[in-house]
């Protein structure tokens, strides 16, 4: 089973609507929270791990979990707002945000809400995005995937989807990416991302940079021009694979795509029994293309969509080979 770990987010999207304007639609997100949808709506087993609101906009994020079945036995309840996300979207630009996230039960996750002990059949923990930016659950979520990663039992997968406002010490925020890095089997990485993290950076130098501060598997993902991955094996020889973008009929949006790309590679691991370090050091490039494709598939067809709306199995199916 795959654990989600970190925020849940009411997207308020800006979408234009005859007659009444630029209307903004209110929708269940967040990183994690999207990247388990996925996950589940894929056909993966998956819980999810944090703080949901006891208000209506919290019964709405919980009802979209139960429906895709994502497993609520670590969510902790709490009468505190959830983080509140402004998204405006611009015909072929990247989406702009605005958080809102002062005293909400998303950001008050504590280490007393943490289990003491992962679900036995736990494979893999997922982290990152705007919960490592916010203080106390940056602290508690990083206390519980480097007490994790120790075990060396569930693979640690990282997605900072990072969101530069957000972030008031970029010299502090990058040395705790760089112990993150460290503490993740799996780093997935977008363009965007490195231009924050390793200004004008060169696709596979920024890999190598991630497998050397410790991941086992590193991702970028490059938009239109697809994705590339590396996996360093135990006798430190690096294969590289690379995937074309999919095609698709109209862009509606790219909202939870990178989301949804971390979650379909994922579940191609979890589904085929290679998620667990010893089967990720065996994954062959034909392997690594493979899940990537199949995380693009999922991707493109979240683009045609409005908003985070992962596909299900049969869609992805349907789209082909590239």
């Amino acid at each position: 089973m795959i654990v989600c770990c970190g925020e849940t987010v009411i997207d308020m999207v800006q979408t234009p609507v005859s007659g009444l304007g630029e209307v903004f639609f209110s929708l269940p997100g967040g990183c994690s929270y999207n990247t388990s949808i996925a996950i589940g709506r894929l056909g993966a087993p998956v819980a999810f791990l944090g703080r949901i609101s006891t208000n209506f906009f919290g019964e709405i994020q919980l009802k979209r979990l139960r429906e895709n079945h994502v497993k609520d036995d670590l969510i902790i309840r709490c009468d505190k707002n959830p983080v509140l996300a402004i998204i405006k979207v611009e015909e072929g630009k990247e989406p702009a945000y605005a958080f809102y996230d002062e005293g909400t039960g998303d950001r008050s996750l504590s280490t007393d809400d943490m289990p003491a002990q992962v679900p036995a059949d736990t494979t893999c923990i997922v982290f990152g995005s705007i919960s490592m930016t916010m203080e106390p659950v940056a602290t508690t979520i990083e206390t519980f995937i480097l007490r994790e990663a120790a075990r060396r039992v569930p693979v640690i997968a990282f997605d900072p989807n990072i969101r530069p406002f957000m972030i008031r010490d970029r010299d502090a925020y990058m040395k705790r990416f760089e112990k993150w890095i460290g503490a993740s089997t799996i780093a997935k990485i977008s363009f965007e991302d490195f231009e924050f993290i390793y200004p004008n950076p060169e696709p596979e130098q920024a890999l190598r940079k991630i497998l050397a501060l410790g991941s086992r598997l590193a991702i970028i993902t490059l938009g239109p021009q697809g994705a590339m991955a590396m996996l360093q094996r135990d006798d430190g020889n690096v294969i590289k694979a690379s995937a074309p973008a999919i095609h698709i009929p109209e862009l509606v949006d790219t909202v939870g795509a990178g989301d949804t790309f971390h979650g379909a590679f994922l579940s191609w691991l979890e589904l085929r029994g290679k998620m667990s370090l010893d089967a990720l050091a065996d994954l062959s490039e034909t392997d690594l293309r493979n899940a990537l494709v199949y995380a693009n598939k999922a991707a493109g067809i979240v683009c045609t969509r409005h908003g985070a709306e992962p596909p299900t199995p049969e869609e992805v199916e349907r789209m082909g080979t590239p």
